[in-house]
């Protein structure tokens, strides 16, 4: 029951920030249920468990409803993340770079390079960019060691656009996004390089640096609410529109 109700709320949470339920509609138990294929019970405990993520809210008439998010609560989601990963690069930094994880940022960087080695990206070539993206970020969290860092910065990534790669479908095919990508993924080089090196203060201030192209890439999402609906339907939790 446990592990079929953690199922059912990551599934819930996936649908949530793929867009699928606009703001102001109603969650209701029974077609969710049905959609899960699975009963009222576990669906139940998941909503209940994404209100406490504040991913939704409860509905006026009973139950709950897909709420909507605001511009700046997304940016302050992503300040967050900066101060905390950038905590996590200069624990990384102070404790030593293990063998095992040199050579598993080291394989990171290699996926990047691969992914970025094209002139015009397709829709795979993203998706090996985003893996490789989360799987970078999550080893510098997992090395850092700290218990209470990496739930901090696991309940913070749950909000929409706040964790890692959620920022990066809206790089699309044209040539401009593609070149902001390149600049993080340098940034990736740098930050490896400085935490090998262990300069704490400067693994520090280039991940926070790092964090806020994030923040660009929104801003440059909200400039442009049609395009970006098109490559991440989750924008709708901002405008409020198909």
């Amino acid at each position: 029951m446990e592990s079929q109700q953690t199922r059912v709320l990551v599934q819930l949470r996936d649908l949530i920030l793929k867009g699928e339920f606009a703001p102001g509609e109603r969650l209701a138990e029974v077609p969710l249920a049905e959609k899960l294929g699975v009963s009222r019970t576990p669906v139940r405990l998941a909503l209940a468990g994404l209100e406490q993520e504040g991913l939704i809210e409860p509905s006026p008439t009973n139950g709950y409803m897909m709420r909507r998010f605001t511009p700046r609560e997304i940016a302050d989601s992503i300040a967050v993340r900066g101060h905390l990963e950038g905590m996590a690069a200069r624990l990384v930094a102070e404790h030593g770079v293990s063998r095992q994880l040199s050579l598993d940022l080291r394989s990171c960087l290699r996926d990047g390079d691969r992914a970025l080695s094209k002139s015009g990206m397709n829709y795979d070539d993203y998706a090996l960019y985003g893996a490789m993206n989360d799987r970078f970020h999550q080893l510098i969290v997992d090395a850092a060691g700290n218990s209470a860092l990496a739930r901090a910065i696991d309940m913070n990534n749950r909000l929409p656009f706040a964790a890692p790669s959620t920022m990066l479908p809206m790089q699309n095919a044209d040539n401009e996004r593609q070149q902001w990508m390149v600049y993080a993924h340098l940034q990736h080089h740098t930050l490896v390089h400085v935490m090998e090196k262990g300069e704490g203060a400067r693994a520090q201030a280039l991940m926070q640096e790092h964090v806020s192209v994030a923040q660009m890439n929104l801003d440059h999402a909200l400039e442009q609410p049609e395009t970006a609906a098109q490559f991440l339907p989750a924008m709708r939790l901002m405008f409020g529109h198909h």
